[in-house]
Parts: structure tokens; C-alpha cells; sequence
């Protein structure tokens, strides 16, 4: 339950001891305050630990850093007021992402890197701070330290996965020690394995638990044989095939989970108590800091999700979109049929009326009778309007803000809100705006690239706890869910050559049930290339296509706008400022290869 939290002032060190930064903030708990005074230390040290995860994956740092780098999403410099494509131009640093350009200085890099880094500080002070509660016999100062060494390991393997290192470090006092390959797989392998058979499982999932160690364990052996040698290819072993299973099976075995019926569930409000999730950012709507930017980023700015009181403040960002060669692997899968067929890839939302469909000899300046209504019908207070959600093509139907026929009339009706087919509502210097938002397949850099073009990722639900669209959102950052266990499984069996992989993959498509006419078809073969795209449709915009496109020996592929294939691009570069920060101790912290 989501019904408590405290006010941490902290000051807390990274990574060198000699290198401290302040970060005042507000942190949420989930009843992590304690029965009385002497439990305090705990609620403090969880507390800190956690606070810092919702910004760690906004939209301008870890997300967009592992989004923007694969061929799920292209974010261009798009055509602003002069017509030069200069918003989101932000000196290249998007556009360097997709094409694997990426300077030591970007900001998206050095972001990622400070919030990670210090979020391993916050969890080695943390422990420093209740292992002498816990050698004392203080049980909750106990539990806590066992949570905090997970979530150290967890934050390690982040950061080995994007940078192809770990720190080792369990005093504030000490300098970290920076582990690469098997020993920073075993060291990870280590702090997971110390704690799992102690660790709650009954504390998530906005808390680390022994169902997420067990799922993070088989995450590791999964891509042990990258790290292990990040720029070579992958030599997936059967030892490390067999930790898989073994992990997986211990949560599947558990019995404490479930695949949600209905997949758009798992990205609404209210889907802390989904019962797929195992692991996710608790954000309880009444911060600003529990930011709702997976959902807003790559929508059209024309775009007002919800009607309400509110609706005229919040809108999309005409941020990144996905590539044409991504939704071709949708394409490709389905072939005569739309991929709409698929429950993960399209929901109907807005019930356009039939004989409204139809825009032909349609412009926003002349459709002024053109629309429905949508009001309040089950009297819960909210409008009942929900946008389309998946992957949004052509134009879609939304409240409308502008009054593009200048008569300054109201967007309201008797029942509620007008819904009009998506309108430009940026001037476009002639007098007045003629035309709909139509998204198209195809994006690119172009110096004109349009604000529409491309096909948008609705998979994030614009909370409705959010008065802006943006900030205070009750919608958890999933982090990891149980279609992952059985698909790591499914992959595990896949390259061991056991024939039962196809059942793991086609268990979890049929239980997408909530809409029977979408649920996907069985698969009728599995080889790695199925499984490849497979996961890139369960797990889009959810900051794991990278990983997968690196150990499926895909990230050298060209497509879209990118054509690198220098495999050392494979690890993100270490920020300069780091490097510099660290200068005084020589050897200390080196740059990546090949930057």
C-alpha cells in the first residue's frame, strides 16, 4: 500500500572518497519509517537509496540514453518556427545516440553515469551506516542491509552493462575498486547470491526482493558471456545457460506472479499492484519527481490526453519515434494481417463513432461539428476519455485545445469533452493551421524532418494523477516483470537446443486474454532470430532493446540513419569529467576503448 512518506536532506559521497556531492531532495518510503525512534537509521538508509531511481531513469538520462541508441527510437532535430529543425537539436546529442556517435561530453552519457554512480554510493553508505545496528541484533537493520547489498549489485550491473565496469566498495572512506569482465560478473554474482536466500520476498515491488535477485541472477548469466568480453562475440556457455533456467524456475516455481491479462495494464496508474511486476520505481503521483516522461516524450506536442480541468496544460514533446526498420519487424512477423492484431501493439481507446471516420474534404478549419463526446459516465469524479495506446499511426482522435475556426468556442460539451480527429496546433505562418497530424512510417534527419513524421510509442499511460501530464504521476517505471523470467528462460533453452523454449514464448502470448480477437497466435517454430523479435515486442520502451541487441549480435546492423559498425560503440564512453576527477590517482579510471 502507498501510504506513507518522509522529507531526506542529504550529503552523499560518490564513488572516490574524496569527490562529494549535495542532493537535496524530497523521498517517498513504502512504510519504511519504523515502529519507533531507534528504527529511524533504517528508514533513512532505504529511503536514500531508493530516492534517486524515478530521475535516475528520465527520459533525458538512462531512458533515453539505452532508447535513442538502438533501432527502437530516432529522436531528429524537427522543424522548429524558421523552419530549420532545430528543436530537440541540443547539439547532436540525440541524433549521436541513434548513430552511435557518442562523445565523451554528451549529456545523456555523463547524466546516467553521475546518478548511477551515486546511487551505488547512497547504498555503500547505507550499509555502512546499519551494519553495526544489524552485528547488534537489530532484525529490521538486518533485512535492510541484505536489501541495500541487492540493490548495490543491481546498480553495478546497470552500470556494467552500459560502461563494462563495476565498483567495488564497502566503505565511504575507501576508493572504490573498478572490476572489468569475469570479475565484475563474479563480483556482481557475489553480493546477489549473499543475500537472496535472506532477502523479503514479500516487500515489492517498488522494494527489491528475492523474486527480483533470482530475476537479476538470471539477467547476469544471460549476458555473463558480453560482459565477460564486451567487444568479442558472445560464448554462451551451458553452465551459464543452467543458472538461467535455475533462476527462473525458482520465481516461476514461487507461484507469486502472473502475466497481466491485459498488457497496457502494466503501464497505467494503479499498476503497482499488477500482479506481472516484480521489480519497479514506486511513484505514487504526489511529487513532482514521480515523472510521467516515458509517456509524454514521444508524443505529438498537439496532443492533450486527457480532458479535464488540467488538459490545457499538458501535451507531448514531438520527441523521439520509432524506426521504420523496428516497425517493420512487426510488419515482417505478421505479414497479410496488421500488426494491430496484436494486443502489445495496438489498443483502441477512443470509439470514434462510425460515420465520423471518415475525414475526406476535412481540415481543422471546417470540421467544427465534426467530433464526439466524452463525459464522465461511471461518475468516479474523471473523465472517461483514454487515448489510443501501443504504437500510434496516421491520425488519432484527442481533445482539441485551439479553436482552429477562430469563433472562440468552447472545446466543452453537455457530456463533457469534444474528441476531434488530432489537429497541428502550431502556426504555421500563413494565417492558420489546415491540416491533421498524420504520422508516418518513415523518419529521418532530414534539416525539415516534420513534427509528425513518424510512428509514436503511447505505451505509458498519461497518469491521472498529473496535473501537468509530465510530474506527479501514480504510474510505476517497470523495471522487471515476469514475461521477462520466462522469456530469459525461453532463451536460456533456446541455446542449450531444448525444443520446450517454444512453450515458454507461447505461454506468455496466450495470456494476453483481456481482448481475445488481439490475443497473439501461438508460434509455430523458435530459432534466435523469432526469439530476437519476439522480445522486441514485449519489451519496447522499456529500456531493453539495447542489451538484447548487443547479445543477439544485432547492434552493428545498419538502420535508419545509422551505419556504425565499430563494435566498441557496443559500451558507452566514460564522461570526461569523471576521468578528470579521478586524475589524481593515475591509472585509475581509463576511458573505453576506441573513444
Amino acid at each position: 500500500m502507498k501510504n506513507k512518506f518522509i522529507i531526506a536532506i542529504l550529503s552523499v559521497c560518490t564513488l572516490l572518497n574524496y569527490n562529494c556531492t549535495d542532493l537535496d531532495e524530497q523521498v517517498l518510503d513504502e512504510s519504511l519509517t519504523g515502529t519507533d525512534g531507534a528504527t529511524e537509521p533504517v528508514s533513512g538508509a532505504l529511503s536514500a537509496a531508493y530516492g534517486n531511481m524515478a530521475q535516475t531513469f528520465r527520459h533525458t538520462r538512462y531512458f533515453g540514453l539505452v532508447e535513442l541508441a538502438t533501432d527502437e527510437a530516432i529522436l531528429p532535430p524537427r522543424n522548429g518556427n524558421n523552419g530549420a529543425g532545430t528543436q530537440w537539436q541540443d547539439g547532436d546529442r540525440y541524433v549521436g545516440l541513434h548513430t552511435h556517435n557518442f562523445p565523451t561530453a554528451n549529456s545523456l552519457v555523463g547524466e546516467s553515469w553521475d546518478y548511477l554512480t551515486t546511487n551505488i554510493s547512497r547504498t555503500v553508505t547505507g550499509i555502512e551506516s546499519l551494519v553495526p545496528l544489524a552485528e547488534a541484533g537489530d532484525s529490521e537493520a538486518q533485512a535492510a542491509v541484505y536489501e541495500l547489498r541487492a540493490l548495490r549489485a543491481y546498480f553495478n550491473m546497470l552500470v556494467l552493462d552500459a560502461w563494462g565496469i563495476a565498483f567495488k566498495k564497502e566503505a565511504s572512506n575507501e576508493t572504490s575498486e573498478i572490476l572489468k569482465g569475469q570479475d565484475a560478473v563474479d563480483y556482481i554474482e557475489s553480493e546477489f547470491s549473499a543475500v537472496v536466500n535472506d532477502i523479503s520476498d514479500n516487500i515489492g515491488p517498488g522494494r527489491i526482493t528475492q523474486s527480483a535477485v533470482y530475476g537479476f541472477l538470471a539477467k547476469l548469466h544471460l549476458n555473463a558471456a558480453v560482459y565477460r568480453d564486451p567487444y568479442g562475440t558472445p560464448n554462451f556457455t551451458d553452465a551459464d545457460m543452467d543458472k538461467v533456467i535455475e533462476y527462473t524456475n525458482n520465481v516461476i516455481n514461487s507461484q507469486k506472479f502472473s502475466i497481466s491479462p491485459e498488457y497496457f495494464d502494466l503501464f497505467n496508474d494503479e499498476n503497482h499492484d499488477n500482479p506481472e511486476l516484480i521489480f519497479a520505481v514506486d511513484l505514487r503521483g504526489v511529487l513532482n519527481n514521480d515523472h510521467n516522461r516515458w509517456a509524454y516524450w514521444s508524443m505529438s506536442g498537439s496532443l492533450f490526453p486527457r480532458p479535464d480541468e488540467y488538459y490545457r496544460s499538458m501535451d507531448g514533446t514531438d520527441g523521439p519515434a520509432i524506426t521504420s526498420d523496428f516497425y517493420q519487424t512487426w510488419v515482417e512477423a505478421y505479414g497479410s494481417e496488421d500488426p494491430s492484431r496484436d494486443a502489445r501493439f495496438y489498443q483502441k481507446n477512443a470509439m470514434v463513432p462510425a460515420e465520423l471516420e471518415d475525414l475526406t474534404g476535412l481540415n481543422p478549419t471546417n470540421d467544427a461539428d465534426h467530433y464526439y463526446c466524452v463525459g464522465d459516465e461511471d461518475g468516479d469524479g474523471i473523465n472517461d476519455f483514454e487515448m489510443d495506446r501501443g504504437i500510434l499511426r496516421g491520425t488519432i482522435w484527442a481533445p482539441r485545445k485551439i479553436d482552429f475556426n477562430r469563433s472562440n468556442g468552447s472545446m466543452q460539451c453537455d457530456e463533457g469533452y469534444r474528441i476531434y480527429p488530432l489537429a497541428e496546433i502550431r502556426e504555421n505562418g500563413n494565417g492558420g493551421v489546415t491540416y491533421y497530424v498524420d504520422h508516418t512510417e518513415n523518419i529521418d534527419f532530414s534539416p525539415t524532418i516534420g513534427y509528425a513524421s513518424g510512428y509514436r510509442v503511447a505505451k505509458w499511460q498519461f497518469s491521472k494523477t498529473s496535473d501537468d501530464g509530465n510530474n506527479y504521476s501514480s504510474v510505476d517505471l517497470v523495471l522487471l516483470r515476469y514475461a521477462d523470467i520466462y522469456l530469459m528462460r525461453a532463451e536460456a533453452k533456446l541455446r542449450k537446443g531444448d525444443a520446450t523454449a517454444l512453450d515458454d514464448v507461447n505461454y506468455v502470448r496466450a495470456q494476453r486474454t483481456a481482448r481475445p480477437e488481439q490475443t497473439p497466435p501461438a508460434l509455430a517454430s523458435l530459432d534466435l532470430d523469432v526469439l530476437y523479435r519476439e522480445r522486441g515486442f514485449e519489451f519496447y520502451w522499456e529500456m531493453a532493446r539495447r542489451t538484447d541487441m548487443i547479445r543477439f549480435g544485432r547492434f552493428e546492423d545498419t538502420y535508419t540513419e545509422k551505419t556504425d559498425t565499430d563494435v566498441n560503440h557496443r559500451l558507452f564512453p566514460i564522461p570526461q569529467n569523471a576521468i578528470d576527477g579521478a586524475s589524481n590517482v593515475p591509472g585509475y579510471l581509463e576511458q573505453n576503448q576506441g573513444y
